[in-house]
């Protein structure tokens, strides 16, 4: 038995009140505005006018759309943060009507993805440098509450709810993080659902187009003064764009089922008490793989899929239950105290390797002699001759709880001609993990696969929980132009592992406190300063060694913005200083099974770059408008210390090695012309190429992805003041690029690809 593992991070307590412009976010930079002006809590907040005049007369003058700058995060003007943050709203989501999460998220800066599947199901995210593989770096909320399957016991992000049924979608980044946890290097992403209307009203889109694709969306609401309800469903799927050799489906199908219920006691008393209960259920059937191509395979026929995955699919169902319970006890005083639970279950099935060779080492080198066969029986173009050739297959089977209870406090005191926003919060989380993996061989005949007969193999069966408390206390202090922000973060983790294969128990127990500051400046002809700096942390997971020690790093971020009306503009560098940058062994990132779920401490490495971004929504006369954006992250992020490692994507690190799945450049743009009769909007995205094992110098053949660049385009006509019919086109050049080798050979992205639809708004 291991003996207990003690992590311990003990700051002063006089930090408690350092910062994080996420305070910014939560508090404001201001003065408490009049009730008016400030915007309640995201999930709260009222339809867009695009949305709330839908159902008007067409002809009639367009209501104002909120300019950029207007959009507000629980009080506080983006453009006023002493932070970086960032929110795409209702509006801007429903020009393009993205089902993939990553196409969203490519037009947010210093935000980074890795392709995987073409269809976004399971997204990989990265912020400012932090390992995107699973998204486990980065902390995922779905109406501020952790959407992760277990985010302390499992931070790889195996679901990721429908973009199409968001409302809007936040991102704050560096020191804003500091607010949310447990992952607050980079940032953190908050997914807003739809409110519950003040008012009758519903919608019904359906789409269809290539592929195969068919999307049904409807949602109706009602309220009055007390009693509220919402209920919302959405069905995705397509048949897929992979062609598999000797054919068969290689799409999905996901549905996701939405009732919120709302109760005011008293709408007209001093004190205002709200209950809100949110409840749902998602599952998805997908034939999806991690079986790539190799590189000549892939220039030939990008989108074809080897016989041998013919096998491999993806099945899960999760539950969802959030009961919320607000009290306004005077204009600037809140308590909101959210309970949740969310459980999930899910099995892949898929080829793991060979019995004798790993798969990823045959596609990266086919023409080697020792890897020429095995790409043979592969590919079915040779019939296995001896028990090493036995492809492996099986179902890694995985339970998930995640359940808690957070509460937060916001008042808005003044001391003398110093206005402060102040805001409290904690939660007592607690998740686990029931890991059961196995594997039968088969044999690979052509394209078909036949059982080998032998018993089942069982590779890992554990389970791991943990349970942790986390406290955060933020002051955004404003006097004259001048704002400071200031607190800190507390997280206090038990985490404990079972090995039912070994015998073995871990047990790990981490504390730390991250401190961290911002300034804001308000200048002049609308400009203004603002600089950061917080410590980063990402947590150990369950079942490591006595080695191996939390991620952390000084994260700095300082820039300039300009904002007048209708328009936001901002150059914000940033600067982070690793103490310790780690990776936790995935199959997603091609681990083998001896190595998964296993940490490894690459040690010390920095990360620099600068964002760029602008956005406006120009009105060229009453009834017509041309809305625009423009995103531009440059990174470079490096090792700093030499070091060997059996990670997939660390391997042996010579200092100056770049960090793997990082572009140096990435660019978002769009345009478009919209009036109340039609819009047209156009979109493009170019990423450079990103290494796919740290390395510096030019990338080693079949190391690094392609760079590219794609084209969207939608157009929308209003015939009728309740009918919109509208077009869509992903990836108008039809570009095929490798957006992955991980876990097993070359991926593509999605390939051109056509949606018509019409939505009923009632």
């Amino acid at each position: 038995m291991a003996s207990p593992l003690i992590r311990r991070s003990a700051l002063p307590a006089l930090l408690v009140f350092s910062f994080s412009p996420a305070a910014a976010l939560a508090q404001g930079a201001e003065p408490a505005p009049p009730p008016e002006e400030s915007a309640a809590p995201a999930s709260d907040a009222p339809p867009p006018a695009a949305e709330a005049t839908s159902a008007e007369d067409p002809n009639a003058k367009p209501a104002e759309p909120p300019p950029p700058i207007e959009i507000s995060v629980v009080g506080t003007r983006l453009q006023q943060t002493s932070g970086s943050a960032h929110v795409v709203s209702t509006k801007q989501l429903a020009r393009f009507k993205y089902d993939d999460p990553h196409k969203v998220l490519l037009g947010v800066p210093g935000v980074y993805i890795r392709e995987e599947d073409g269809f976004g199901l399971r997204p990989n995210i990265g912020i400012r440098g932090a390992v995107s593989d699973r998204s486990k770096k980065v902390t995922l909320m779905e109406d501020g509450v952790l959407l992760g399957p277990a985010p302390y016991s499992a931070p790889a992000a195996y679901y990721f709810p429908l973009i199409g049924r968001m409302d809007a979608v936040r991102v704050v980044k560096g020191p804003a993080a500091i607010s949310y946890g447990p992952h607050t290097i980079g940032g953190a992403i908050d997914m807003t659902t739809a409110a519950i209307p003040s008012e009758r009203r519903g919608m019904l889109d359906v789409s269809f187009g290539q592929y195969m694709f068919r999307k049904v969306h409807a949602r109706q609401g009602l309220a009055d003064d007390k009693y509220g309800v919402l209920l919302e469903a959405v069905h995705v799927a397509n048949d897929g764009f992979k062609e598999l050799d000797g054919g068969g489906d290689t799409g999905f199908a996901r549905t996701d089922v939405m009732m919120k219920g709302r109760y005011t006691f008293d709408p007209v008393d001093s004190v205002i008490n709200e209950l809100e209960l949110k409840v749902g259920y998602q599952n998805e059937g997908s034939n999806e793989t991690y079986l790539g191509l190799s590189d000549a395979d892939f220039r030939a026929t990008p989108y074809r899929r080897y016989g041998a995955s013919r096998l491999d699919r993806m099945d899960w169902n999760r539950t969802q239950f959030q009961l919320t319970h607000r009290v306004r006890f005077r204009p600037n005083l809140e308590l909101t105290t959210i309970a949740y639970r969310h459980d999930m279950r899910r099995a892949w099935r898929k080829v793991n390797a060979f019995r004798g060779t790993s798969v990823a080492d045959v596609l990266a080198n086919p023409e080697d002699p020792r890897n020429a066969l095995y790409y043979g029986v592969l590919t079915g173009a040779i019939a296995p001759s001896s028990a090493g050739e036995t492809l492996m297959i099986g179902p890694n089977d995985r339970s998930f709880v995640s359940q808690g209870l957070q509460s937060t406090v916001s008042f808005r005191p003044k001391t003398g001609p110093i206005s402060h926003r102040i805001e409290y919060g904690f939660r007592l989380h607690y998740d686990s993990i029931r890991r059961l993996h196995t594997q039968d061989g088969f044999l690979v005949e052509e394209d078909n696969l036949t059982p080998e007969g032998r018993a089942t193999e069982t590779t890992a069966d554990n389970d791991a929980w943990t349970t942790a408390l986390s406290m955060y206390a933020t002051d955004a202090a404003t006097w004259g132009p001048v704002t400071v922000t200031a607190g800190a973060r507390l997280e206090s983790i038990r985490s404990e592992l079972e090995n039912h294969l070994s015998g073995e128990y871990n047990l790990t127990i981490q504390q730390v406190v991250l401190p961290g500051a911002g300034v804001f400046l308000a200048l002049p002809r609308d400009f203004g300063l603002l600089a950061g700096v917080h410590q980063g942390f990402s947590p150990i997971p369950p079942g490591q060694n006595d080695l191996v020690r939390p991620e952390k790093s000084w994260n700095y971020e300082a820039g300039v913005r300009w904002a007048p009306k209708r328009m936001r503009a901002e150059i914000i560098g940033f600067y982070s200083d690793y103490k310790n940058l780690t990776n936790l062994c995935t199959f997603s990132s091609g681990c083998v099974e001896e190595n998964l779920d296993q940490q490894t401490d690459g040690g010390r490495a920095r990360v620099l770059g600068f964002e760029a971004y602008a956005e406006s929504e120009i009105k060229l006369r009453d009834d017509l408008a041309l809305p625009g954006r423009l995103s531009w992250t440059y990174t470079d992020a490096r090792f700093t210390n030499t070091f060997q490692s059996s990670d997939p994507i660390f391997g042996d690190v010579e200092e100056g090695d770049e960090l793997p799945y990082v572009p140096r450049h990435q660019v978002a743009a769009s345009i478009g012309v919209e009036t109340p009769r039609w819009g047209v909007n156009v979109g493009c995205t170019y990423t450079s190429r990103m290494r796919e094992l740290a390395s510096q110098g030019e990338p080693a053949p079949g190391t690094a992805t392609d760079d590219y660049f794609l084209l969207d385009a939608s157009v929308n006509v209003r015939p009728l003041k309740w009918l919109t019919i509208y077009a869509l086109g992903r990836n108008l050049l039809d570009n095929a690029y490798i957006a992955s080798r991980r876990p097993y050979g070359a991926r593509p992205g999605a390939p051109r690809w056509l949606q018509a639809g019409a939505r009923v708004d009632f």
